[in-house]
């Protein structure tokens, strides 16, 4: 039997509200040029079936952005908070959507798990804590 989670989560301002129970596995950090101007670094991110994420408050406020020709990234459109990278036309992962780790209400009970795209990390940091990491995504 898989392990599973309750999570809630919102935006800044508390416009976007979210919440919903998934299989409790490890958040992946991205180092993709993409996610890194996206939020000024890395992205650490729970990835989950879409199925499994309900909207509580605000699903309208959610605004997208097309950022390539397989995904989308969502944010809060009164506070600009970024929630969600979602593969919407990607037939792998458009089953699935990945939240915004900061997003989330603590504890999130959730762990670290592998970091990807190093290949494209940064100059300014290194990763140092023994994490598995992958040149591409995992």
């Amino acid at each position: 039997m898989t392990k599973t989670m309750e999570f809630k989560g919102r935006c800044l301002c508390g416009e976007v509200a979210f919440e919903g129970e998934a299989p409790d596995e490890p958040i992946s950090t991205c180092h993709c040029k993409q996610c890194r101007q996206w939020g000024s670094g890395p992205f650490d991110a729970y990835s989950l079936p879409l199925k499994n994420l309900q909207f509580t408050a605000g699903e309208d406020a959610v605004k997208y952005y097309e950022s390539s020709d397989f995904a989308r990234r969502g944010f809060c459109s009164k506070c600009g908070s970024n929630l969600f990278w979602h593969a919407d036309r990607h037939p792998q992962w458009k089953d699935r959507i990945s939240i915004a780790v900061g997003a989330l209400e603590q504890p999130t009970g959730l762990s670290a798990g592998n970091h990807i795209f190093c290949a494209a990390k940064a100059d300014y940091y290194e990763i140092e804590d023994g994490r598995p990491q992958y040149a591409h995504e995992d």
